[in-house]
């Protein structure tokens, strides 16, 4: 264990973010490096010594990806970074995206949490991986021999990442299919850059390269390469292309010029702030911008729409505020249901909840210029609108970040022939199997929309299942079940 009374002699010191009215002023990462000049490392060794001995390490059923948090916390506690990283590479091939975009399921089942502040177990990750990158302990780890087997991924995101990962280290050899003009998936274009700079995910896929992995962008699997193309080609095939039907909301006045889905915004706005030129560019510049949904993308949104000038903000959310503690519903390890902060929303802008919207309203030429929302309350058959609440909202663009109903009806499924279940999803085995033999599916495609740490917590489990399919061995590890659920609500 890390210091035996740590927990009660220091407090709990998360990282500082930068100052608002600096940060959204350029595309740099909110948080800056707890490495930079070594100066923030001994505070993170002093956060990591809060780690206790509390017998059942609740962290691990909190985190899918069963992380030795425990183990990583007390080598960090005893300045042995090098082990503590190799620690934190047993389990995740890609810390240093969980470490920013995790929500952090893990501190809501730490132990210390039942009376105090959880151990600030994301920040030590993040620390551990950027420091194991700074002393250049992340090198590439090709195979010693390589099988006459192939495989195709279907998209690199974080499921596909880990899938091809873990199958070129074992010899197998890995083509990633991404039908954008770079690898990442919404890790490069749907993730913005204040969250987390492309630069670290360039670095990983320089490992990846160097390791054996190819990737193929441009590429449209079902289109210019159809599924049974790659059924001919390739041994084995796993679909990794995520979840990315955005639920709509279809009601009077859509048809409006200024009405967007967040994933037609939110990429533009990368391409721009690394430098790309995007023609047409949808932007909040000077606008009055309504955001529709309350999660992660929506402040997404939230914090692009400021960098970008917005004249206005303001976020919907159809459920009621939830309240400043967890909610009796959610006790402990559970994600508690409470309200919650981000970056973005410290940056400014409105949160406007129990609310609905009933039309968009038009101007002369086409465009939307404001929506009427009603209140609503919870009825024996839903949300009920409160008469005499309805009002009108000015607004020049308009996102929606509603979520996502499961993988896109593209013709690759439909070639491939796989089974879809009542949601739409990918339906697969124990082993990520799909009903067609020799073709798997990982992450969002099968699970639904869920978190980063799912996408690459199932991508290594199905790397095992394909090893295992294609070879008869368990060479690889499998620690997650398709049928397993997160402690998350």
């Amino acid at each position: 264990m890390a210091d035996p009374r740590g927990f009660l002699t220091t407090d709990r010191q998360g990282a500082k973010a930068r100052p608002a009215a600096q940060r959204v002023q350029d595309w740099k990462e909110v948080y800056p490096e707890p490495g930079i000049g070594k100066t923030l490392l001994p505070i993170i060794t002093k956060q990591a010594g809060r780690c206790m001995d509390c017998g059942i390490p609740f962290c691990h059923q909190g985190c899918p990806l069963g992380n030795l948090i425990p183990e990583w916390n007390d080598l960090v506690w005893r300045d042995d970074w090098q082990a503590a990283a190799e620690r934190l590479h047993a389990t995740n091939n890609f810390p240093e995206f969980t470490g920013r975009l995790c929500p952090a399921p893990c501190e809501a089942a730490c132990v210390v949490a039942i009376a105090d502040d959880a151990v600030t177990i994301k920040n030590v990750e993040v620390s551990i991986i950027d420091r194991a990158f700074d002393e250049g302990w992340v090198v590439p780890q090709p195979p010693e021999r390589l099988t006459d087997r192939t495989v195709a991924v279907i998209g690199s995101g974080p499921a596909g990442l880990a899938v091809a990962q873990q199958l070129t280290r074992v010899g197998h050899t890995v083509a990633v299919y991404e039908r954008d003009d770079r690898v990442g998936g919404l890790l490069r274009y749907g993730i913005p850059e204040f969250k987390m700079e492309k630069r670290h995910l360039d670095r990983r896929l320089d490992q990846m390269r160097a390791e054996g992995t190819i990737f193929r962008t441009g590429v449209e699997a079902g289109q210019s390469l159809t599924g049974q193309e790659l059924r001919s080609r390739y041994d084995a095939v796993v679909l990794a292309v995520g979840a990315t039907e955005a639920r709509d909301l279809p009601i009077p006045g859509r048809e409006l010029a200024g009405i967007h889905q967040a994933m037609e915004y939110l990429p533009q706005g990368n391409r721009v702030a690394l430098g790309e030129a995007v023609p047409d560019q949808i932007t909040a510049d000077g606008k009055h911008v309504v955001i529709i949904g309350g999660g992660d993308t929506g402040a997404d949104c939230l914090g692009t729409a400021h960098r970008q000038g917005a004249a206005s903000v303001t976020q919907l959310e159809i459920m009621p505020q939830p309240p400043d503690t967890p909610h009796p519903s959610t006790p402990w390890p559970t994600w508690p249901l409470m309200m919650r902060t981000s970056s973005a929303h410290e940056e400014g802008g409105e949160r406007v909840y129990s609310v609905s919207t009933q039309e968009f309203l038009g101007d002369e030429s086409g465009r939307v210029r404001a929506l009427r929302i009603v209140e609503v309350r919870m009825g024996e058959k839903g949300f009920e609108p409160v008469p005499g609440t309805e009002r009108d909202l000015p607004a020049d663009l308009v996102l929606f970040a509603m979520g996502f109903v499961g993988p896109e009806r593209s013709p690759l499924l439909e070639q491939l022939g796989v089974e879809l279940d009542a949601r739409g999803n990918v339906v697969r085995d124990a082993a990520y199997e799909t009903s067609v033999p020799g073709v798997f599916v990982a992450g969002d495609a099968g699970r639904g929309q869920s978190l980063i740490v799912w996408a690459i917590a199932e991508g290594r489990a199905c790397a095992a299942g394909v090893d295992r399919w294609l070879t008869g061995t368990d060479r690889l590890p499998a620690p997650v079940a398709p049928t397993d659920r997160p402690l998350v609500v």
